[in-house]
């Protein structure tokens, strides 16, 4: 895999049981992985806050900006039924440990 430029994190509680959240993960995987220049996604669970988490690693700052325009991005909170605005951190990559 080639070094990614971007790392997004999202986080938030969701109202939903674990189980249903590893359903809506399930549902919707494969659009996750039609997306250009997203080069891995991590699906995180914080047992002991019970925050949910992505961790997105993108090719580019464009491929994350189309990403971020896109109605994919913006069901995540109602897929999820996320409990108030979810945290959305932006990254760039200075450098990786092993390319």
């Amino acid at each position: 895999m080639s070094q990614p430029a971007v790392v997004l994190l999202v986080r938030f509680k969701s109202a939903l049981s674990l189980e249903e959240i590893t359903d809506v993960v399930n549902s919707r995987i494969d659009q996750f992985r039609a997306l250009d220049g997203l080069m891995q996604k991590y699906y995180l669970h914080d047992k002991q806050s019970g925050e949910i988490a992505g961790l997105y690693l993108w090719d580019s700052a464009e491929s994350l900006s189309d990403y971020q325009q896109c109605e994919l991005r913006n069901t995540i909170a109602a897929a999820y039924e996320a409990v108030g605005a979810p945290r959305i951190e932006v990254y760039e990559v200075l450098e990786v440990l092993r390319r």
